[in-house]
């Protein structure tokens, strides 16, 4: 077919899927499960990976989260290779905190041996939303054919969560992987068409990509978001570089008052991944040896969490 050609079969087959999408903006976009309430806030263990479990669960507790949303990924807080005997300790010592663990970050992106062990383990563990691993654009193939096997292959993941009453979440993240302009992965989605594959929405990366325009892949994208992650961001030039810089939460250039009043106006009501991703450390980039004290980054834990609350509050959602 020639480019030309392509292009439009393109962009009618976005116009299709858009309309067919609208409709869908103002009705309830999630059927979150009793254990996982809307609007609470899930620490990403990420931050955490300094703890070991019974750590984590004190920690957590203690600062006042209604859960964790654990690392279930090669250099994770639960290693892939060890899910069946790991997770479920890990899930029995934050449960016994109260802490709720209805979200996991895995490296997920098709169906193998590893993904169906690590889905089956959550699934018993009463788990219900997984974030799922990024996928590229290879340079070699047109757009248009990647989205085309990346639907295939979502599909099928779709699929499993459906045997085990799981939903995927892949993220939009910033960059040049698939799903960070956000309407690809939206395009992908509706042609799924599974409440058990969508999104992870980071309002943080949609604002990087989107500049003032991320409503409106927001828009698109409301009928699948499973759960969302939370964290700001500013722009910053270093060495004659601008560069996305995430920072302390209300600090950044994330419009939050508006994006919680689409969430609301879109009636999204979905858990909530605190993410930390400013300098604490080496705490932020997930290591294990960390150069600042912990009550550093406890302290940004709960300052962000208040803020976080606050915000919610202001907008109706608290």
């Amino acid at each position: 077919m020639p480019l030309l050609l392509q292009r439009r079969a393109m962009l009618k087959g976005l116009l299709a899927t858009s309309l067919a999408g609208s409709a869908a903006e103002t009705r309830a976009v999630s059927q979150a499960p009793a254990d996982a309430a809307p609007y609470s806030i899930h620490i990403f263990s990420k931050l955490l990976h300094f703890l070991d479990y019974t750590e984590l669960a004190t920690v957590a507790s203690d600062l006042g989260f209604d859960g964790v949303d654990l690392t279930v990924r090669p250099d994770g807080h639960v290693e892939p290779a060890r899910v069946q005997t790991d997770l479920p300790k890990a899930v029995d010592i934050l449960k016994k905190r109260n802490l709720n663990v209805s979200t996991i970050t895995t490296a997920i992106t098709k169906v193998d041996e590893t993904a169906r062990t690590v889905l089956e383990t959550a699934s018993k563990q009463g788990i219900r939303y997984y974030r799922t691993g990024w996928l590229a654009y290879p340079t070699d193939q047109p757009i248009q054919a990647v989205l085309t096997n990346y639907q295939k292959q979502l599909g099928e993941l779709a699929k499993l969560n459906q045997q085990l009453n799981l939903a995927g979440a892949y993220q939009n993240h910033a960059g040049t992987n698939f799903g960070s302009a956000t309407w690809d992965l939206a395009t992908v989605l509706n042609e799924i068409n599974s409440p058990h594959m969508g999104s992870q929405y980071d309002i943080r990366h949609a604002t990087v990509e989107g500049g003032t325009s991320w409503s409106t892949g927001a828009r698109m994208i409301a009928p699948h978001i499973r759960f969302i992650a939370i964290k700001d961001v500013i722009w910053e030039k270093k060495e004659g570089k601008w560069k996305a810089e995430s920072v302390r939460l209300g600090q950044g250039m994330v419009d939050f008052p508006a994006y919680f009043a689409l969430l609301k106006k879109l009636n999204v009501r979905v858990p909530i991944s605190l993410h930390l991703e400013y300098p604490l450390g080496g705490a932020d980039q997930g290591k294990r040896a960390i150069t600042i004290p912990r009550e550093k980054i406890y302290q940004a834990m709960q300052t962000d969490l208040q803020t976080l609350r606050g915000m919610l509050k202001s907008a109706g959602l608290g």
